[in-house]
């Protein structure tokens, strides 16, 4: 569950604001506000900042608990993106709630209450709207428009200002966690945001409007809704631009590398998130789809991946990453192996699932009962699997799809049987990838190697050594 708040007089985000925005109430509202919603309770409560607010912390800390009386937790170095909310740092403090502090990326959580502080960066409402009406001269115009969640305290006076000469425009709204309600027909809610579609086409007959920086929320909205033509306002240089960004260029190279997972025969699994609700049952479903499909794979948790730890697994093809809608878009260019979807990871190894122009970027559409989940279909005879030739290597390639396990047998399938004599060997893809190596690593060459005695080695450190200049004897 999880609660939005937006105030401008939170300590900890002055820098972020900058001195125009003098604190009104400041945290003791704030605090009757977390008493009202069971936020402060003897547990204790996490404080999760970004990397920018870090500096204000401890103040927020210690103002926090002479306020209330509860015990406050800081989480710094979260395990992941600082957008999503660390709820294993916090169970680890034992914390009960947590109050997420910045730009977020609104997915939601598992276990505990959340309360996110948003802040509101300054904007130049009468700039935008200026910018607004020179990219958009039809005042008939079908216009949702999209803003970062630092910027969501604005919309109201926007919406005031350009409601009057459109009136087919739209404004979306944040929304945090699941609401209990379903979404009413016709609504969109997608992202953290709900907005109505009035449009007589749908959606594809509507512009997008967005309200802030460039960056990855921006690309997962374009990808997302491809078919809507987007502009931008950047109020930190108060700048509207009709954007550029070549989608059909961009879902090209996201196609490619679902060619290069149809290749793949070892996938690693990258968990990219421990509190995103969903991640769970998420990994469960990749795993069945990998071994239906006939590949194998693995599950790793490397926190935030970078070249250098994914570089340590030779023997994977390619990785999938599951993580929240803004942090699984990564740009894998910098990686030895390319870097997938979970969505685009389905595309390659499902045949029900065809591509139809709507890119998924938030992995729990896939699951059973979502908008946009596919059935695995039944398992095909392999005199009935389809040959295929590999875009990429040209090779030829089958597609089979093999049954689900049967209930008694365990899940393990590293043990087979290698001879008639039933002896058994253990299938591993690393040991088969090590055994096709030249050179293994260190040998131990037990018995082999002479027993000498132990000398003193060289002192010092590597730029200058106590011995350097002088004759070895």
């Amino acid at each position: 569950m999880a609660t939005a708040f937006s105030s401008d007089g939170e300590t900890a985000l002055r820098r972020q604001l900058g001195p125009a925005a003098a604190p009104r109430g400041g945290l003791d509202g704030f605090y009757e506000m977390g008493r009202a919603a069971a936020f402060v309770r003897e547990g204790g409560i996490a404080l999760q900042f970004p990397d920018e607010l870090l500096a204000d912390a401890v103040a927020v800390a210690t103002r926090m608990e002479a306020a209330t009386g509860a015990e406050g937790y800081v989480l710094g170095d979260t395990t992941y993106g600082s957008c999503c909310v660390d709820e294993v740092a916090a169970e680890h403090a034992g914390a009960e709630a947590v109050l997420h502090y910045g730009p977020a990326c609104l997915s939601p959580c598992r276990k505990l209450p959340v309360l996110h502080i948003f802040g509101k960066q300054p904007m130049d409402v009468r700039c935008c709207a200026e910018a607004f009406r020179e990219l958009y001269p039809d005042r008939a115009s079908h216009v949702v428009v999209l803003s970062d969640v630092v910027y969501a305290h604005a919309m109201g006076v926007l919406e005031q200002q350009l409601s009057p000469e459109y009136p087919n425009i739209v404004f979306s709204r944040v929304v945090c966690g699941d609401p209990p309600s379903p979404a009413l027909p016709g609504d969109v809610r997608q992202f953290g945001r709900q907005f109505p579609v009035e449009a007589p086409g749908g959606l594809q007959d509507c512009a997008m409007f967005y309200v802030g920086a460039e960056g990855l929320a921006l690309t997962s909205f374009m990808l997302t809704w491809n078919c809507c033509p987007f502009s931008s306002f950047d109020p930190a240089t108060n700048c509207g631009r009709r954007e550029t960004f070549n989608v059909n260029r961009a879902l090209m190279r996201r196609l490619y590398l679902v060619e290069r997972a149809r290749d793949a025969q070892v996938v690693g699994i990258l968990v990219g998130t421990l509190g995103v609700a969903g991640y769970l049952a998420v990994l469960q479903h990749l795993r069945e789809l990998l071994r239906r499909a006939g590949k194998r794979s693995y599950t790793l948790a490397v926190g935030k991946p970078n070249p250098a730890k994914l570089a340590n697994f030779l023997e994977v093809d390619i990785f999938v990453l599951v993580a929240c809608a803004q942090n699984s878009l990564l740009d894998s260019s910098d990686f030895y192996r390319p870097i997938v979807t979970p969505y685009e990871l389905e595309l390659a190894c499902n045949p029900a699932r065809e591509w139809t122009g709507n890119y998924l970027t938030d992995f729990r559409d896939l699951l059973p009962g979502a908008c946009a989940h596919v059935e695995l279909p039944a398992a095909l005879h392999v005199a009935e699997a389809v040959p295929d030739i590999s875009l990429i290597t040209g090779e030829m390639r089958t597609l089979h799809f093999c049954d689900p396990p049967a209930p008694q047998l365990p899940p393990s399938t590293t043990l087979a049987c290698r001879d008639q004599m039933q002896a058994l060997a253990e299938i591993s893809p690393a040991a088969s990838f090590l055994e096709s190596r030249s050179w293994r690593g260190l040998e131990q060459q037990l018995g082999q190697t002479p027993v000498s005695k132990a000398v003193q080695g060289r002192r010092g450190i590597a730029i200058a050594y106590e011995d350097e200049g002088r004759k070895q004897p």
